[in-house]
């Protein structure tokens, strides 16, 4: 499977986990354009492109910088990293809405296992 192939389908599964996490958290909502090309499920889609270009881009170099912070709480500072991803989507996107910090974290938290997951489940991990 190529790479593109690989990221198209990872994008398609982050929609489905972004729209789940929505279902569960009710803080965090997607205003759906269903004018658009392709509907409200269009929109799940660009935001989770958002998200994943967002955690491709920006992650690693927040992850670097707060990898004391990380040490010292054990891993548990992932989760202010995660809620961060997540409310700079939301700053990005006007179709992506999070409700305040702890919204974020459980939002971030929920996306983290449920993408943990489906890679567990499918073989979508790009490799460089």
């Amino acid at each position: 499977m190529s790479t593109v192939v690989r990221f198209a389908l990872r994008v398609v599964v982050l929609a489905v986990i972004i729209y789940v996490v929505t279902r569960l958290v009710s803080g965090i909502t997607v205003v759906g354009n269903p004018e658009g090309a392709f509907g409200v499920t269009g929109t799940f889609l660009w935001v989770a492109l958002l998200f994943a270009v967002v955690n491709t881009i920006i992650g690693p170099v927040v992850r670097l910088l707060s990898l004391p912070f990380v040490v010292l709480t054990l891993g548990l500072f992932l989760l202010v990293v995660n809620a961060a991803l997540l409310g700079i989507t939301a700053a990005i996107s006007d179709r992506l809405q999070v409700d305040g910090f702890w919204t974020a974290v459980v939002g971030g938290f929920l996306i983290a296992v449920f993408s943990w997951i489906a890679e567990l489940l499918l073989p979508l991990k790009v490799k460089a």
